[in-house]
Order: C-alpha cells, then sequence, then structure tokens
C-alpha cells in the first residue's frame, strides 16, 4: 500500500505542479499541455497505484468494486496532499496563484453540471480503459484518458474552471488562501466531480455486469 499511496502523491504533485504552470502561463494551449500531462503520469503510475490522481476517479474505482472504502480514503489523502505540494511548488516558481473560478456570467448550476458530465466522462473512460476486464493489457489506456481532459478542458473549462477533480480544486484554493487571494467556490468543484464519480460507477456495472 506504502508503493500505492507514494505513487498518488507523486503523480497528483506532478500533475497540479503542471497545470499550475499551464494555467499561470496564460496560453491558450493550456488544456493541451494538461492533458499530456495527466496522460504521462497515467502512464507512469498506472501499474502500481491504477493513476488515479483525482479522488473522483477513486469513488468510481470503489463503486466499481476495485478498492475498499479505507483504502479510498487513504488515497484521497495522498492525493490532496501532493496536489498542495505541486500547487506550492509551482507558485515558487512563477511567483503567482490561482483559484478554479466559473466564467464570467455562468449559473451556479451551469458550472456544477458541466463538473458532473465531465468528470463523469473522465471516471466512464477510466474504468473501461484501465479497469475493465475486457481491455486488460491494452496500451492506450494513458491516451485516452489524458485526450478525456483534453476535450474536458477545451469544452468545459471556459464555463465551470475546468477542475473535474477535487484535489486539483484544493490544491490550487489552499495554495491561493496563502498568497493572500480567494479560495474560489471549492463546494462545487467537490460536489459536482465526486457526483459524476458515482453516476460512472453505477454506470459501468451496468456496461459490463459480469465484470
Amino acid at each position: 500500500m506504502t508503493q500505492k499511496l507514494l505513487t498518488e502523491f507523486v503523480g497528483t504533485l506532478l500533475f497540479l505542479f503542471s497545470i499550475s504552470a499551464a494555467v499561470l502561463s496564460g496560453s491558450p494551449m493550456a488544456p493541451l499541455a494538461i492533458g499530456a500531462a495527466l496522460m504521462v503520469v497515467v502512464y507512469m503510475g498506472g501499474h502500481v497505484s491504477g493513476g488515479h490522481y483525482n479522488p473522483a476517479v477513486s469513488l468510481a474505482v470503489l463503486i466499481r468494486g476495485k478498492m475498499t472504502a479505507g483504502d479510498l480514503l487513504s488515497y484521497w489523502v495522498a492525493q490532496i496532499l501532493g496536489a498542495l505540494v505541486g500547487c506550492f511548488l509551482a507558485s515558487l516558481a512563477t511567483g503567482k496563484s490561482f483559484a478554479v473560478m466559473p466564467g464570467e456570467g455562468v449559473t451556479t448550476l451551469g458550472a456544477v453540471l458541466v463538473e458532473v458530465v465531465f468528470t463523469f466522462a473522465l471516471c466512464l473512460v477510466v474504468l473501461n480503459v484501465a479497469t475493465a476486464k475486457a481491455t486488460a493489457g491494452n496500451s492506450y489506456y494513458g491516451l485516452a484518458i489524458g485526450f478525456t481532459i483534453v476535450v474536458a478542458a477545451f469544452g468545459g473549462g471556459p464555463v465551470s474552471g475546468g477542475a473535474f477533480n477535487p484535489a486539483v480544486a484544493t490544491g490550487a484554493a489552499i495554495n491561493s488562501v496563502i498568497h493572500g487571494q480567494g479560495a474560489g467556490p471549492l463546494w462545487m468543484y467537490w460536489v459536482g466531480p465526486l457526483l459524476g464519480g458515482v453516476l460512472a460507477g453505477g454506470t459501468f456495472k451496468l456496461q459490463n455486469p459480469g465484470d
């Protein structure tokens, strides 16, 4: 279990460092960089911990029946700590911080809905390409997972802020507060993604009743 938690911590740290650097750069290609970052850390740690780096993904895996409640809580702690360190290191490097925020004029319902739908998509892809018996041993799982986030970030980022991951929003929010800025509406980046994870876990079981 130690190896799994270390992998979740390190992978989430690297993912959040990459997200922070991409977002703070202001590049319009940041979503592509973020998806690529997820892809490479999934390949880095998928064989050890499953490469979740996201409390919503871990919740979906729990519902799918591939981890215990105790392991889920341990994964969440490792993911949140990794996110905090990743965001903090990015701020040390750039002198900047950020919090995830919905787009200007976006309603709460609209932002939460985007978080639910795209996190549902992410978790369902993870379950089908990385945990299903029918796709066991494939070499494309990291690419599929990473490009799901590319689509989500380009399509949903301008609406909800594009967290799709409670660890991302939490790490960014706490780091932003440490640097004297606001935390943003953190609750919606837990409620939306976790609901998406629950729906994905249930949908996977309906798709794969014999798995």
